[in-house]
């Protein structure tokens, strides 16, 4: 729990992934928390990292690295099933993980599945990437299925505190 009851904080929550030291694997890193905007609605956040090693194409470099990818499932804390859920909330957790590598922001891909594009509802994605040396960089154009949009920085508007449990 953060020492600021009210926010997350990666460098105080031990639940967090810390995407510096994560492992490339098949299995997600998963928290599960009630979410503080809805009456009975559960955030499960899975986090991933994905190696890439792309082909430079013309006028695009070559790129290798990791995606880390963020899905947040909102759903019914009692039946499991999807519940809208503003994506203030979700984007914050998103930042928050990121914040593991110093960065700020990522990638807000909406209700989308990362790998074929295709819409799913319930869940909202954010994407992160990441050199070999685990440094943020822009996404390679090369490996993107989907719309990526900038995620705000928080910088930019109001914070947004979240107590958690986890």
């Amino acid at each position: 729990m953060s020492a600021d009851p009210g926010s997350i904080r990666a460098d105080d929550d031990p639940a967090l992934p810390n995407l510096v030291a994560l492992d490339a694997s098949a299995d997600p890193h998963v928290i599960t928390t009630p979410a503080r905007t809805g009456t009975d609605i559960e955030l499960r956040i899975h986090t991933t990292l994905t190696p890439f090693d792309v082909a430079a194409e013309p006028w695009i470099p070559a790129a290798a690295g990791f995606a880390v990818t963020v899905i947040v499932h909102i759903v019914d804390a009692q039946t499991g099933r999807p519940r809208y859920l503003p994506s203030t909330e979700p984007a914050e957790w998103a930042r928050t993980i990121f914040s593991t590598v110093d960065a700020a922001q990522g990638y807000f891909l909406g209700a989308v599945d990362p790998e074929t594009g295709t819409h799913r509802s319930g869940h909202l994605a954010y994407r992160l990437y990441l050199d070999t040396d685990r440094r943020v960089i822009t996404v390679p154009r090369q490996v993107v299925t989907c719309p990526h949009y900038l995620l705000p920085t928080l910088d930019s508007r109001a914070e947004i505190t979240i107590p958690t449990t986890t």
